[in-house]
């Protein structure tokens, strides 16, 4: 009887457990390339209340149990998901939760996660102050392990604060006037991205760096650990499929380098995602005290001979801009599968990959490209800021250095791309100083991918030449990608002489087309790049001919077409902002898979 009395119990538990999942958004665990078994997510209701005098660290608010509005967390209060759509800038809010800590948390640490969270956020348990974080993009952990007890609930609150305007934080494509406009976009304030807490021994790990090494067949992985305890032990093991592939321990200090031989890799490309399952157990007395599931992908990618290599063979990147934008949700995917759908919907159009662009993109999207082969640029939300001031360049190196080491072990990310279109940079002073900063930081972070310091020029220091052109006449465009003997080659910057100079870099255009297809009844209130094709065949004709220049252009070894989807009141997207199709899918990629992802290289010299 008592057997059948806890079955039942157990069963009711499931249900409820299922049912709470259910109604929470976005449930998926947020971080899969490094995911825990014991974590607690934390999305769905909190209260909240509005700061714009920043005057409630005076009214006590960090003590606050409960704020008298309600929002879903993690949609930002801009956006209809939160249940608050306030379009207004919000200088400063605050969040409160309780937060119950699970009995059998004992003895471990206790870390709580946020996403993202835009931009300056303080972070208080029971009114007690347990870290602050800068960042607009740029995930983070609390130990709350002094300040809570297991078995106990405990009250959260954050307060945060956001200054747009004051252009020494990143902004990406947020507005900064009352109104969207151009190709600047509804506001992100707050919390935006999953949080949650987890569980984890004291001496677990920490991170690892997993470097796939094809041409010694080989992964090599760099852990880091919480505590160091040499008489533990680290045992990482890569499968394919139920078949374990390799194997290896080591002790489990910071020292320790772990290299598991991987003999006639299964390549990871566009073309076939290959994926190895890696488990990560750390080992005390033959007892496993923590447990990572994981997954890497064998590839490489290098620069040379002014060519991009995948897995040491030219490979032509046919790139969609992608700002992540959605209408209901704004910085925020309504559902995972969101996620998923977006890169579906570019592979149906023709492209292998995406410049995620003015964003700094969640961990579940690279998720979904390693999982369904789609070639990424990691960038910023680099817009907004000064690029002369010191002040701005201070807060962009330390988020972009966190970005960095989050995101470098996905095997769809092949370049860097910190900034985009800094016009207004000078060419001595701060800017280039920075630039050259970025560069060597992102080098020491992550040596194995090529860096674009700067999208459509600004050039500093870079290991690909990226140029934007939105040169709607395909005789104009190949006139502009022809290279003359003894010139340099088209660039957008041309009057600042102290900036970098074309040295043989792989040579991008990273930003056309941008051919705007709006209906009638909207184009007052729309904007493109150019005049609106008001005729279907002359939409596909005009696209043909500028992929047809591009493809003409021996020295161009990729490109980048604007955009994916319409982005509120900008309407040059091949699918409309709610993802429906404007045009024949079949047709579109077509006409970008004129150019073949695998070509073969020539002599580039001119």
């Amino acid at each position: 009887m008592k057997i059948k009395l806890f079955i039942a119990a157990f069963a009711v538990a499931m249900l409820h457990t299922s049912v709470a999942n259910a109604q929470t958004p976005r449930p998926e665990y947020p971080r899969p390339q490094f995911e825990r078994a014991d974590w607690v997510n934390l999305n769905g209701t909190w209260t909240y209340t509005f700061d714009f005098g920043k005057t409630g660290v005076n009214r006590g608010f960090e003590k606050s149990t409960g704020f008298d509005g309600k929002i879903t967390v993690p949609f930002c209060p801009e956006s209809s998901l939160s249940g608050v759509q306030y379009t207004d800038f919000i200088n400063g809010m605050w969040y409160q939760r309780t937060i119950n800590i699970p009995a059998n948390w004992e003895g471990k640490k206790i870390l709580l996660n946020f996403g993202a969270v835009d931009y300056e956020s303080h972070i208080y348990i029971d009114g007690t102050l347990v870290r602050s974080h800068y960042g607009t993009g740029s995930s983070f952990a609390c130990d709350l392990t002094r300040f809570v007890k297991p078995g106990q609930s405990h009250n959260l609150v954050v307060r945060v604060n956001d200054d747009l305007r004051s252009r020494t934080q990143p902004g990406g494509k947020q507005s900064m006037r009352f109104e969207s406009y151009a190709c600047s976009y509804t506001r992100v304030t707050g919390i935006w991205q999953t949080v949650w807490m987890e569980a984890v021994d004291k001496e677990g790990l920490k991170s690892v760096f997993a470097v796939p090494d094809i041409d010694q067949q080989q992964l090599v992985v760099h852990p880091t650990f919480y505590g160091e305890n040499s008489q533990n032990k680290l045992v990482v093991t890569i499968s394919d499929g139920k078949k374990v592939v390799s194997t290896k321990t080591v002790p489990a200090t910071n020292n320790s380098v772990v290299v598991l031989p991987v003999k006639n890799p299964k390549l990871w490309s566009p073309e076939t995602p290959n994926l190895y399952d890696v488990t990560y157990k750390v080992v005390r007395d033959g007892k496993t005290i923590d447990e990572i599931k994981s997954y890497a992908g064998m590839r490489k990618v290098h620069c040379a001979n002014g060519y991009f290599y995948l897995n040491n063979k030219p490979y032509y990147q046919r790139l969609i801009l992608d700002q992540g934008y959605y209408p209901d949700g704004i910085w925020t995917a309504p559902t995972d599968e969101a996620l998923k759908k977006d890169i579906e919907m570019s592979k149906a159009v023709g492209f292998n990959g995406a410049r995620l662009h003015q964003k700094s993109f969640e961990e579940r999207y690279y998720y979904w490209a390693d999982k369904l082969g789609y070639i990424t640029w990691g960038e910023s939300a680099s817009w907004c800021l000064n690029e002369n001031s010191e002040i701005a360049a201070r807060n962009f190196i330390t988020e972009w250095a966190d970005l960095v080491e989050r995101d470098r072990n996905h095997p769809s990310l092949v370049t860097w791309t910190p900034l985009n279109e800094t016009w207004g940079a000078t060419d001595t002073g701060t800017y280039p100083r920075m630039v050259r900063d970025v560069y060597n930081i992102t080098k020491a972070i992550d040596p194995t991918r090529p860096v674009n310091d700067a999208s459509g020029d600004c050039h500093v220091l870079t290991d690909i030449w990226s140029v934007h052109n939105y040169q709607r006449d395909s005789l104009q465009l190949t006139k502009d990608f022809t290279f003359e003997h003894g010139k340099e080659p088209y660039r957008n910057t041309k009057n600042k002489k102290n900036l970098a100079v074309y040295e043989g870099q792989p040579y991008m255009v990273d930003e056309f087309g941008g051919l705007p297809w709006i209906p009638e009844s909207e184009r007052a209130n729309s904007w493109g790049y150019g005049g609106n094709i008001d005729n279907m065949e002359d939409f596909y004709s005009i696209l043909e001919k500028q992929v047809d220049a591009l493809k003409a252009s021996k020295h161009v070894v990729g490109f980048c077409y604007t955009q994916l989807t319409d982005v509120e009141q900008e309407k040059n997207g091949l699918y409309y902002y709610d993802r429906r199709p404007k045009f024949d899918n079949a047709r579109i990629k077509a006409i970008f898979e004129r150019i073949p992802s695998e070509i073969q290289p020539v002599d580039l010299s001119y």
